[in-house]
């Protein structure tokens, strides 16, 4: 009985880390409402929101906490309900990995993406950091990587892992050839031997090309909007129409009740337009 009983609990939580008892398709997460300010988990969903002009055009729910896991199952839902994907996606940091990146060059989707690191490379301690491949050197020609303090590293191997997802992440190690007597070496690395590094070249580049999108004036127009696009959306849900939970169980139930707040958020912001614009025509001229 117990077997079964652990057997049950495995496949209901299937690759899942947690799962509540009360609602069994709910994953205990860190919630931004953390009244206690102790890192309290509870169970919930991960709910993604597509916007334009602040009317949403898509919503998916997820079971995982984490948002990088989410950008491609909400834009194959989307493109299965308008029949093609956006043009322009814009994200914050938390979408701006490998895998992701590679989805929208594959569907000719303009990535304005950042990554965990954008920000922080800006910052002169980064820049200084000599362990730091974004520091060094690459020659493709010699397939070569040359730290700053001179030393180079050469090619070694190639290693592939896979994601939870089933996507490939293909690895081009490095090493150098004598660290022993670097004068900088505590500065580069704390390993005991030479300094051996692991490099995906696609990322690198969809990092690169990422980058230049960001610091384009087009791309920093359109990062800058999206902080006026889905984060004043979910506020109005959860602060103005006091929406901060939800009433179902089960993930079928909750991604109806989101559909349902989603018809309402956009109803009313169309109802508040149509009268902003009755206004203006009404409005006396001197």
């Amino acid at each position: 009985p117990r077997l079964q009983k652990y057997e049950n609990q495995e496949a209901i939580l299937g690759t899942r880390n947690s799962y509540s008892k009360t609602d069994h398709d709910a994953t205990f997460m860190r919630m931004k409402e953390d009244h206690m300010r102790n890192g309290q988990l509870k169970p919930g969903y991960n709910v993604q929101i597509g916007t334009e002009n602040q009317f949403i055009i898509g919503y998916s729910l997820h079971q995982r906490p984490t948002d990088t896991r989410c950008l491609i199952p909400h834009l194959e839902k989307i493109k299965s309900q308008l029949g093609k994907l956006p043009s322009t996606v814009i994200a914050d940091a938390g979408y701006g990995g490998e895998e992701n990146y590679d989805y929208l060059e594959q569907n000719e989707i303009e990535a304005i993406v950042k990554y965990s690191t954008y920000h922080r490379e800006k910052s002169k301690t980064w820049q200084r950091d000599m362990g730091k491949i974004d520091n060094w050197t690459y020659n493709s020609e010699e397939d070569t990587w040359t730290c700053v303090a001179g030393q180079t590293l050469h090619f070694r191997r190639v290693s592939k892992e896979k994601t939870e997802s089933g996507y490939e992440i293909e690895y081009r190690h490095y090493r150098s050839a004598g660290c022993e007597d670097c004068p900088l070496k505590s500065q580069c690395t704390r390993a005991k031997g030479d300094r051996e590094i692991k490099v995906s070249m696609k990322y690198l580049r969809l990092k690169n090309q990422a980058r230049q999108k960001l610091r384009s004036e087009k791309g920093h127009t359109l990062a800058v909007r999206r902080m006026i696009e889905p984060e004043p959306v979910f506020g109005d849900m959860k602060n103005n129409r006091g929406f901060k939970r939800f009433l179902l169980r089960g993930l079928r139930k909750v991604s109806m009740e989101v559909g349902w707040l989603s018809l309402a958020h956009n109803l009313l912001k169309k109802a508040a337009i149509d009268a902003k614009n009755q206004g203006a025509k009404r409005k006396p001229t001197a």
